[in-house]
């Protein structure tokens, strides 16, 4: 390690880094409308995912942080108020409007390699197809792909099985002609971007980088040119790199050493001085989102707390370690496990059939009954009125 950069230790880069994704405060206080975008902000995006075995992933991110979250407020934001606008981070996200001007410049930068990428997919006659669904919309108002293509087969539910009308309502949505006006139940209704959205002027590329990198930082405390360039999404790792060298030469930036988990070093890039605030000190036991954003990059969160996770959905069942749709238990400063629950709302019932804790992290009596309380309230906000353990559903990964 260059003995000219600071180190920071393990339990304080956990607790800044948690305190960055506003895990590190009591997930108490109002949720207005006003509350909620500024959690959103900070948070910089909050994904959405179609999986709801006990609630959504936007509504389970929220409700990790403020209990008195209801997705009624968020959705009023997005679909009346227009605070927030649906788009595309790595995945499909609701994010803060003020940050238009940098979607327009990311929608006009990939927009030519999205237009190849899909004509190459459906061919030539996709162009006409285009036309259609807008001058449908443009018409008729607002439409999915039942409105816009009610005569072709259905698909069977993956991205790479779209008929002709899904994909060209979802490449005019992510190339910014179409924007999503509300969602029935879950699926997407576009309209034309104009009717949806305020107008904003496109960022330079200086600027959009500027922005991008800075708001990355702000939003992860310390990260590699690398990290950086990943959390929006769409940034290549050499400009990001860039950026860097530019904000170290101006003093903006000091390199230093962030401890891991398990006792190794990694250089990382902070603000100058990079220090938690005094009282950024997690206490009680959350169950969080697979689609959290503290759970976003898998390998930074295996590196802070030595915590492996992966989404098993997409593999076999007979093949799975845990479970379909596994929920992360954090504990204080760590993640201590995860449990496989899954909410039958007929019979109001939260159903656990497993949990997992982490080698080294003993069942105690204690802290087993945190983690049930924990459970009834996650119950409760799945609107189940009680919570159902299978036999044998404690185990321990040893």
């Amino acid at each position: 390690m260059d003995a000219m950069q600071r180190l920071i230790d393990n339990p304080t880069a956990r607790q800044i880094f948690l305190d960055r994704h506003a895990l590190a405060e009591p997930p108490t206080g109002p949720s207005t409308r006003a509350d909620l975008l500024a959690l959103i902000n900070r948070l910089g995006f909050v994904q959405v995912d179609s999986i709801n075995t006990v609630a959504r992933a936007h509504d389970m991110i929220l409700w990790s942080r403020r209990r008195s979250y209801r997705p009624q407020v968020m959705r009023r934001m997005v679909d009346r108020d227009r605070s927030l606008f649906e788009h595309w981070t790595h995945d499909a996200a609701v994010i803060p409007t003020e940050f238009l001007p940098h979607w327009r410049w990311r929608i006009d930068r990939h927009a030519p390699s999205l237009r190849a990428r899909y004509l190459a997919w459906h061919g030539p006659e996709f162009e006409a197809r285009l036309d259609q669904v807008i001058a449908h919309i443009r018409e008729h108002g607002p439409a999915g792909s039942t409105d816009v293509g009610p005569d072709e087969q259905r698909s069977s539910g993956g991205w790479w099985d779209w008929n002709p009308s899904k994909a060209a309502l979802e490449f005019l949505w992510q190339t910014g002609q179409l924007a999503v006006t509300r969602r029935d139940g879950f699926a997407k209704l576009y309209d034309l971007t104009h009717r949806v959205l305020p107008p904003c002027d496109t960022m330079t590329d200086a600027r959009a980088m500027d922005w991008a990198t800075n708001a990355a930082l702000d939003r992860l405390g310390f990260a590699t040119h690398s990290e950086l360039a990943a959390f929006w999404g769409r940034i290549k790792p050499d400009e990001a790199a860039a950026w860097v060298k530019a904000a170290l030469a101006r003093g903006e930036l000091e390199p230093i050493q962030i401890a891991s988990a398990d006792g190794t070093t990694r250089r990382s890039l902070a603000r100058p001085g990079l220090e938690p605030r005094a009282d950024a000190a997690t206490r009680g036991i959350r169950i969080l989102s697979p689609f959290d954003p503290a759970l976003r990059d898998r390998k930074r969160t295996e590196r802070l707390f030595g915590f492996h996770y992966r989404i098993e959905v997409f593999v076999p069942e007979a093949k799975r370690k845990f479970g379909y749709y596994v929920f992360p238990i954090l504990e204080d400063d760590r993640l201590i496990g995860r449990v496989d629950a899954r909410a039958k709302r007929a019979e109001g019932t939260l159903v656990v059939s497993a949990l997992w804790l982490e080698p080294g992290i003993r069942p105690a009596k204690h802290r087993l009954a945190r983690i049930e309380a924990q459970l009834a309230r996650l119950a409760r906000f799945a609107q189940c009125d009680r919570v159902d353990y299978e036999t044998g559903w404690q185990r321990w990964n040893d």
